[in-house]
C-alpha cells in the first residue's frame, strides 16, 4: 500500500472513531414539585429495565443495579427477586417489593431508536484556496488529502423514571438521548450516570450522598 492511501485511510478510521464514542444528553426531565432530597443510602432499590428480551433485560438490570449501589444504595436486579410470570403480574411483583422491603425503584425503557447519516465534504473554504498560483499551488501540494466521507450515528432514546414505592410517586423522569452507544452494559453505565447527575443538580439527593462518582 502507498504511503499516501496508507494516510488518507488512516485519517478516515481515525474521523469514525471519534464519532464511534458515545454521549448521552436529556431530550426533556421532570421532577416532581412535591419531590424532597432522598435519602437512599444502604436502602434497596430495585433496577427495572423493560424489554422482552429476557437476557438482555438480566444484563442490562445488573449493569444498573451496579450503578445504583455505587450512589450510596443497595441496587438489586429486578429479575433475581421477580420470575418471567411475576413480573408481568402487578399484583404479584408489587407483593414481593413490600415483602422484601424496598424503598424505590429505577426504571428505564427504550422508546425509540434511529440512524442519522450525514455527509462531510471535502473542506474548500479555506483562504488558500481563493487564488490558483498565490495560493493553492504551494499549499495543496505540501498537504496531505483530507476526504469527504458519510457518517451513520445511531441514537438511541430512552425513558427514565424513579419511584419512591412507599408512596408509590413518580419522584423524578427524563428522556435521553444517547450517541452511538456501545455494549448494553456499557450503554447503562453512561445512561445511569447521566441521570445521576442531572438528578444531583436538581437537589434530588441528600446532602452528602455519594450520588456521583468517577
Amino acid at each position: 500500500m502507498k504511503v499516501r492511501t496508507a494516510a488518507r485511510w488512516i485519517v478516515v478510521a481515525s474521523a469514525l472513531t471519534a464519532f464511534a464514542c458515545a454521549t448521552t444528553t436529556f431530550q426533556s426531565t421532570w421532577k416532581s414539585p412535591d419531590a424532597r432530597p432522598l435519602h437512599l443510602a444502604g436502602r434497596k432499590v430495585a433496577a427495572v429495565f423493560v424489554n422482552r428480551d429476557p437476557s438482555l433485560r438480566r444484563r442490562a438490570e445488573d449493569a444498573l443495579a451496579r450503578e445504583i449501589s455505587a450512589r450510596g444504595a443497595q441496587g438489586v436486579p429486578a429479575y433475581t427477586v421477580l420470575s418471567e410470570s411475576e413480573v408481568r403480574n402487578r399484583d404479584a411483583a408489587k407483593a414481593k417489593f413490600d415483602q422484601l422491603g424496598f424503598s424505590g425503584a429505577v426504571v428505564m425503557r427504550i422508546v425509540g431508536s434511529e440512524t442519522r447519516y450525514t455527509y462531510e465534504p471535502a473542506f474548500w473554504a479555506g483562504p488558500h484556496y481563493h487564488h490558483f498560483w498565490g495560493g493553492y499551488w504551494g499549499w495543496g501540494w505540501g498537504m496531505v488529502w483530507e476526504p469527504a466521507y458519510l457518517r451513520a450515528d445511531k441514537i438511541v432514546k430512552v425513558e427514565t423514571l424513579v419511584y419512591a414505592l412507599k408512596q408509590d410517586q413518580l419522584v423524578w423522569a427524563g428522556v435521553s438521548r444517547t450517541f452511538n452507544p456501545s455494549e448494553i452494559e456499557g450503554f447503562i453505565s453512561e445512561l445511569a450516570a447521566a441521570v445521576s447527575k442531572q438528578m444531583a443538580r436538581e437537589g434530588l439527593f441528600a446532602p452528602g450522598q455519594p450520588a456521583v462518582q468517577g
